[in-house]
């Protein structure tokens, strides 16, 4: 593999040391990626934030026969010469389900315990005694079943939370949550929910699937938190339905445009916990992504199977 090249899309990675005299790193920028594309045998986007990749594909002619992203989302990759060539693309399924779903677990025990409220009256110093929600017995519609969306599930069921799973298809005898639902079932689910969670990935299908025709199904009393992707939502509905109350409130992790612009209503939305796309980084993450793309390189390079293969068309990785 001494004669293959490995280009690196962003920051160094200092973990890819241990790679030496098996392949020639080569690490580029937006201006130097397309012409280092077609020259490379496989690719690191190590820069997952970025539209540069998909921009700089090339068409016809040579292009890297492996593309493993750091993300879990592809939605940034993804474009029609892409799709449709024989690369093989791998995202970084795994690294962030714990992470993701203790971080949602947070979000939910803040907002049912009114944490927001208390903050605000302490540096007030006003001493207020209210009552909070009760997390047990309450029930959450989790929008994603890959293992994101299943780490979220039995995270929130271990609080006590009734869990309703939705994929893309349903699915019965599941051995941890017995039945996922289809999205089809989703517009009946959601009037059910104290707490809809949005873990699905990004895809043409479901782009914008929360909506207002969403937001009117769900109760007024309902929270509603977004780890997904940001374009999942129409960000204008929901700041309407927020404004009328009808929802109680939302936490988002990701949005339309990041980042979030400072004259962004979403800031000042009463009821809205904004974070900047950081739910699944933990101290140490880029180290386990780092080991999780060595792992899978040695892989590659003795021919074997790799891990965690993006179907391109579907745009994640198939539930197995």
């Amino acid at each position: 593999m001494s004669d293959s090249t490995l280009l690196v899309f962003g920051s160094p990675a200092p973990r890819l040391a241990r790679l030496a005299g098996r392949v020639e790193v080569r690490h580029a920028d937006d201006s130097s990626l397309p012409d280092l594309l077609p020259t490379a045998d496989a690719l690191l986007v190590w820069d997952f934030t970025s539209d540069a990749v998909r921009s700089a594909w090339p068409g016809a002619g040579p292009r890297p026969r492996w593309v493993h992203t750091a993300s879990a989302g592809v939605d940034r990759l993804l474009c029609p010469e892409l799709v449709s060539s024989e690369t093989v693309l791998t995202n970084a399924r795994g690294v962030f389900d714990q992470p993701i779903a203790e971080y949602v677990a947070g979000l939910v025990i803040a907002m049912a315990k009114d944490f927001p409220g208390s903050w605000a009256l302490q540096r007030q110093r006003r001493w207020l005694h209210r009552e909070t929600m009760r997390l047990g017995g309450s029930r959450a519609v989790v929008v994603g079943s890959g293992p994101i969306g299943r780490a979220i599930g039995r995270t929130l069921a271990a609080l006590g939370v009734a869990v309703d799973l939705v994929g893309r298809t349903e699915r019965t005898g599941d051995a941890e949550f017995g039945r996922v639902h289809g999205g089809a079932a989703l517009p009946k689910l959601l009037p059910t929910a104290d707490w809809v969670v949005c873990a699905a990935p990004l895809t043409e299908e479901n782009r914008g699937m929360f909506d207002a025709a969403a937001f009117a199904r769900m109760r007024p009393s309902a929270r509603f938190v977004n780890i997904g992707r940001g374009p999942l939502v129409v960000e204008a509905d929901l700041v309407e339905a927020l404004r009328r109350g009808a929802l109680a409130g939302a936490a988002l992790d990701v949005f339309e445009q990041e980042p979030l612009a400072p004259d962004d209503p979403l800031w000042e939305v009463p009821g809205v916990l904004v974070s900047p796309h950081m739910s699944g980084d933990t101290v140490g993450w880029r180290d386990d992504l780092e080991e999780q793309f060595l792992d899978n390189f040695d892989r590659w390079a003795a021919g074997e199977p790799l891990l965690n293969v993006v179907d391109k068309r579907l745009g994640y990785v198939p539930v197995q």
